[in-house]
């Protein structure tokens, strides 16, 4: 996995929403302000 520093740009990544669709961080080039959540469960 490649490291991110401050002030340079987020690797695109795939990930799945709440519904199940195939989302890319790149699908969201251009908008003004993005915020992800990640959920870890334990079991």
């Amino acid at each position: 996995m490649p490291k991110v520093s401050i002030n340079t740009p987020a690797p695109d990544f795939t990930l799945e929403d709440y519904e199940g669709k195939t989302v890319r961080l790149s699908d969201f080039k251009g908008k003004s302000n993005v915020i992800l959540i990640f959920n870890r469960t334990f079991t």
